[in-house]
């Protein structure tokens, strides 16, 4: 073997009976080329029963891409050898310890692309490799497929379930989120009843208890809580502060339409209006001072909504937020402001829900947020609603198993290992 070949076998992680036998380099192209073999007579096991030292039967050239050598796409060819086995009397193709079966890809690429397309869409990292969306999405699949299967659901007691949009229409896809571990545990399509008793079996699939859980954290969706009724009865169910106030912000949105009319200067409030009071800047805090005075019902509706909000920061028990809430629910429903009395009706119908937030103290803040940057991944198009479940795992699943960066030396052994 000769210096440069011997290098880069061991580059490459190659041991016996696998060798870089040549390497082109074809600067124009901006490509090199490492030619893989074996010397001849070399015997390998069967892929099919596992019998040891079969003869080779013929070959098949395959090619996979590799990371790049300096500023050049690098690829391996090798005539990948056929098995005869006289043991089980099939034929098949040999398992290659530098990819997987059916990858055209190195290990350490795959690992890469897994790691990039984290942090950009499926759509980008295929432009920036040169290859196919569809090419990236088989990756992704099979890793996060993989990656799901080892996660660990035991310790899940507080569920977050929410919606989000999986195409234009009524297309949604459910998803559960552990409220603890802030991670996403599981997502499927559809947002009916029955997606909790999915969920549920996907739960104890990963040595989770359904029974375990305590306290789920929804909208009020009349599905959700029928699926909850039927498959985790024993769960309390919380109407969370998020859900609510954005339940407020509509019914304030739709006073300001109203209001609109008599009022050009609230055309371009609507922010203002939705916004927490607490985080305002200086700039809208001028505009509410200059609309105050107008005597508007947006701005009764607006601090209907903020003192609901208020409600959450102070009530230390159940019991206390239970008389606030009685008082802020004679004051919604005396304000002759249609909308906010709806929503004060709707309020009073979940009532226990509602209670049980000031108890389990469950927030889906962090939920939605985990959603927008799905919602961000899905922008860049995604094809099928089982690759939006796909990309909904890689940024939200927090997922522990997922081959590492190939540039965390620490972890280069385990990405040079692929396991199928």
């Amino acid at each position: 073997m000769n210096p440069t070949t011997s290098l880069f076998t061991a580059a490459l992680g190659l041991s016996v009976p696998w060798e870089v036998l040549d390497v082109g380099f074809d600067p124009v192209a901006g490509r090199i080329d490492f030619t893989v073999g074996c010397a001849a007579g070399t015997r390998f096991t069967c892929a099919q029963c596992g019998a040891k030292h079969q003869p080779v039967h013929d070959t098949r050239e395959r090619q996979w891409r590799h990371l790049n050598f300096f500023q050049y796409h690098a690829y391996l060819h090798a005539k990948v050898p056929r098995v005869q086995c006289a043991a089980c009397g099939k034929t098949t193709q040999v398992e290659v310890p530098w990819a997987r079966a059916q990858s055209g890809f190195t290990p350490l690429m795959e690992a890469l692309i897994v790691t990039l397309c984290r942090a950009m869409t499926v759509r980008q990292v295929a432009r920036l490799l040169g290859v196919s969306d569809m090419r990236i999405w088989r990756i992704l699949d099979h890793y996060v497929e993989r990656g799901r299967e080892r996660e660990d659901f035991s310790q899940v007691r507080d569920v977050g379930l929410d919606e989000t949009a999986a195409r234009r229409g009524q297309h949604y896809i459910s998803l559960f989120h552990d409220l603890q571990a802030q991670r996403l545990l599981y997502a499927c399509e559809g947002r009916k009843g029955e997606v909790v008793a999915q969920f549920a079996e996907d739960l104890e699939a990963h040595d989770g208890c359904a029974e375990n859980i305590i306290n789920v954290g929804i909208d009020m969706s009349a599905s959700y809580r029928a699926g909850l009724a039927e498959h985790l009865l024993w769960a309390a169910v919380t109407f969370d502060e998020f859900h609510v106030i954005q339940l407020l912000n509509k019914a304030v949105d739709a006073v300001r339409h109203q209001d609109v009319k008599a009022n050009p200067l609230l055309k371009h409030s609507r922010d203002l209006w939705l916004k927490d009071q607490r985080q305002w800047s200086p700039k809208p805090l001028r505009q509410y001072l200059d609309l105050r005075p107008l005597n508007l019902k947006t701005h009764r509706a607006f601090r209907i909504k903020e003192s609901l909000r208020e409600i959450y920061r102070i009530a230390r028990s159940r019991a206390e937020a239970e008389l606030l809430l009685g008082q802020w629910y004679s004051w919604a429903r005396r304000a002759r402001l249609e909308p906010i009395k709806q929503v004060a009706k709707t309020l009073k119908d979940h009532w226990a829900g509602l209670l049980n937030a000031f108890d389990s103290k469950l927030t889906n803040a962090r939920v939605e947020a985990a959603n927008a940057r799905i919602q961000a991944a899905k922008a860049h198009g995604y094809g099928t609603v089982g690759h939006l479940i796909t990309i909904a795992y890689l940024v939200a699943g927090k997922l522990t198993h997922l081959p590492a960066s190939p540039f965390e030396l620490r972890r280069l052994q385990n990405a040079l290992n692929p396991t199928g």
